[in-house]
């Protein structure tokens, strides 16, 4: 089930009344349903992988939880990491390594055997639920948490429906204890939240989705291009991306939110970000956060310095890009992301030498020049990275790795078309609907007005936290594109 369908505005009302009308006790019962409805929507398979990966962890970790020896303990950590890695990399990746496959044998007369098995159908959301189970295995495992008795509270962590197919990653001891609390009727948390999801259907609709089908034809052209047509294009998907993700995490933190629980932030402004350890602190924040405890920290046991980071750094991005997608694009976006990381942070403190012995310098024959030196580095550098990203993005949305070596091919090889006027085919009043949009988030999020509404709106009269929502939702269903589109990530 999609958030911007018809199917789930009748669903998500229906849930919140039940819930609100359901004794406590059996309210689990009644979201676990629920939530499982909801992902069997698409599949009715998809919905028996999520249930076996389900029994199998909850059974594991109490498996963990009681064995008298570390041997045991780490043996019954293999069983959740192999059948859990196991199954994401057959749905994942099968396809990949057949094709990878195919083209290191095929000029050497050899062939890999075609098989609908080595090309299975990607379930929605394997990405996300497998690495919150295994986040809450590892956690068992280092006896961060106990391991939850309760089948069905457990059950509910996996699949609960909100954030089920994209995120926020939750982890075990934030969502968990959630689900035990007694949760009544708020009206400012209802407020909130429903002004949280139209701000994210805002982002979806008005500008993700308006946005898309330009982006889709600039990366899927065929005939020469302009370099400023490319740029565009890149920049489009950028705020596409951008929006889309956040879009939908700002539905599911809303929705939750209505029904009393707190799901993690996902994003925090990460076009102002003055560094790339900045960015990856700011973009996609329950993923980047999950490759620190889970894979960084395991890495760097053992041993420090300079070398062993950036070895740690280039494989948490290459796992990162492979995560994402099945595809050499996504390795070659990982690793020019762990690069850029790795010579930001080994330059650093040059950098800051330079910057403060240039602003030095200049203090001495204009003291006013060196001040605003070092004030505008930091908007410099925010320039710099959202640059960077938006040019990095075209592996991350190329169909192909020729394909993104072409575009970037016409943007440094065909320099002298950079202010051609492009032919982007948009009507002149959808680009000013799109641009005005963009513009509307940008002061909107960049002020980070939105994340302040549960407090602000919650101590304003009735008629205003009404309004508020109103206007959002106005502004949503006069500008959105409703043509029904899955949100970008779930393809992950």
């Amino acid at each position: 089930m999609l958030f911007n369908s018809l199917h789930f505005v009748f669903f998500f009302p229906i849930v919140v009344a039940l819930y609100f009308a359901t004794p406590h006790r059996w309210r689990w019962a009644l979201l676990l349903a629920a939530s499982y409805y909801f992902y069997g929507s698409w599949r009715l398979a998809y919905l028996v992988l999520l249930i076996a990966c389900t029994v199998l962890d909850w059974a594991v970790a109490l498996r963990m939880a009681g064995a008298q020896t570390p041997r045991r303990r780490r043996a019954w950590l293999i069983v959740s990491l192999t059948a859990n890695l196991g199954m994401l990399g057959y749905f994942k990746y099968a396809g990949f390594i057949t094709d990878s496959l195919q083209a290191v044998l095929g000029p050497m007369g050899a062939s890999v055997p075609e098989h609908a098995a080595l090309h299975p159908l990607l379930p929605v959301g394997i990405s996300f639920y497998t690495f919150q189970t295994l986040a809450y295995s590892l956690d068992v495992y280092w006896r961060n948490i106990p391991a939850e008795r309760h089948l069905g509270r457990f059950a509910l962590y996996v699949s609960f429906f909100p954030q089920l197919v994209a995120g926020p990653i939750e982890r075990a001891d934030r969502l968990l204890p959630q689900f035990t609390r007694v949760h009544h009727v708020d009206g400012a948390r209802m407020v909130s939240g429903l002004t949280r999801m139209a701000w994210g259907f805002f982002q979806k609709l008005v500008i993700a989705d308006r946005l898309a089908p330009w982006v889709n034809e600039a990366f899927m052209a065929q005939q020469p291009q302009t370099a400023a047509t490319v740029l565009i294009a890149a920049y489009f998907f950028y705020f596409q991306i951008y929006t889309d993700f956040a879009g939908y995490t700002d539905i599911a933190i809303g929705s939750a939110r209505i029904m009393g629980y707190d799901l993690m932030e996902n994003f925090n402004r990460a076009y102002l970000a003055t560094s790339m350890s900045d960015l990856w602190r700011r973009w996609h924040i329950s993923l980047m956060t999950w490759f620190r405890d889970y894979l960084m920290r395991p890495l760097s046991e053992g041993g420090s310095g300079p070398l062993r980071r950036m070895r740690n750094v280039m494989i948490v991005f290459v796992v990162s890009g492979l995560w994402h997608g099945a595809a050499w694009t996504f390795v070659a976006w990982g690793v020019v992301n762990g690069l850029a990381l790795i010579i930001g942070y080994s330059t650093r403190d040059a950098r800051d030498r330079l910057w403060a012995a240039c602003a030095s310098a200049l203090s001495r024959r204009a003291p006013a020049a060196g001040s605003f030196l070092l004030g505008v580095r930091p908007w410099l550098a925010r320039l710099f990275i959202a640059n960077f990203l938006a040019l990095g993005l075209i592996f991350f949305r190329a169909p192909t790795f020729e394909r993104a070596m072409e575009m970037y091919g016409t943007i440094f090889g065909r320099a002298h078309t950079l202010f051609s006027i492009p032919a982007l085919g948009i009507p002149p009043w959808e680009l000013f609907l799109a641009l005005a949009a963009i513009g509307t988030f940008l002061v909107v999020d960049g002020l980070g007005t939105h994340r302040r509404w549960p407090q602000r709106l919650a101590a304003q009269p009735g008629w205003v936290r009404w309004s508020v929502a109103y206007t959002v939702v106005f502004a949503v269903l006069m500008f959105g594109q409703f043509q029904i589109t899955e949100f970008y990530y779930f393809r992950f």
